[in-house]
């Protein structure tokens, strides 16, 4: 009885955890951030509001209009098979906003996040041709990847939250440790060599 307990505790936590590392609302935590950091570059809500849009809500919108018509099982999309439509929706919907951006001259801390989010997506995407590597893990890895750019290494505290991110992955068996070790090295070696190269 004790062990069905903690393990129905275990559970909820890795589901909450889950839930508040969505890939989307990792996006939406580093564009802010970024549009702030670049404020002094003559930030604009407008950029910063098209960019969430176009990289969060399209392709979650997408996803849950999947979800509703059966076409998926969940908004975490965990087929590996299933994961090829949101994720080509991701990547158009996000060199779109990377064009669009560049139109308007954003800032160019902005348009260099939007890229490193688009080279994370494009290699996530070549990897869940063969293997389910973890998406929330990969997207959380490369928000610290940023963080610490802007930040520096005080940003470094931020393993922490993203250890309890891949742990919640497995507890709820999303993923195997592998699976969402390397998800997070590929995110964060992306974000780190993309974002300060362009920013």
């Amino acid at each position: 009885m004790t062990t069905t307990v903690a393990r129905t505790r275990r559970e909820r936590l890795a589901h909450l955890v889950t839930e508040l590392s969505s890939p989307a609302l990792c996006v939406v935590v580093g564009l802010v951030l970024v549009a702030w950091d670049s404020a002094a570059q003559g930030f604009s809500a407008a950029w910063v509001a098209a960019a969430i849009v176009l990289c969060a809500g399209v392709p979650m919108a997408v996803i849950a209009k999947g979800v509703k018509s059966g076409r998926w099982e969940d908004h975490h999309v965990v087929r590996r098979d299933q994961r090829y439509v949101p994720l080509l929706v991701a990547v158009a919907s996000v060199a779109t906003a990377t064009v669009l951006l560049i139109l308007v001259r954003a800032p160019r801390e902005l348009i260099a996040l939007v890229v490193a989010q688009l080279g994370g997506l494009l290699v996530v995407l070549a990897v869940t041709r063969f293997w389910k590597v973890s998406i929330h893990c990969a997207t959380a890895a490369g928000l610290l990847g940023v963080l610490l750019t802007l930040y520096g290494p005080w940003a470094l505290l931020g393993l922490s939250v993203l250890a309890l991110i891949l742990w919640s992955r497995v507890v709820l068996d999303a993923h195997s440790w592998a699976q969402a070790t390397v998800g997070s090295m590929l995110g964060f070696v992306v974000a780190i060599g993309l974002f300060p190269l362009l920013r």
